[in-house]
């Protein structure tokens, strides 16, 4: 799948969430996604969240 056909269903969700939920349904789906998106991302190896974490506690 490319990234446009990715982003059409991401919005088709996110739109039946808002229609069904409201507000706080939209809100929630929208933070598991994007929580589901880092977790995707750390274990494909795409993000790196631990260099993240270590160069905020050098600070």
């Amino acid at each position: 799948m490319n990234i446009v056909t990715i982003g059409l269903f991401t919005g088709l969700l996110l739109g039946v969430a808002a229609a069904t939920g409201g507000l706080d349904g939209f809100l929630i789906t929208l933070a598991l996604g994007a929580a589901g998106a880092l977790i995707a991302g750390q274990f494909s190896g795409a993000l790196d969240l631990r260099a993240a974490f270590r160069a905020r506690e050098r600070d």
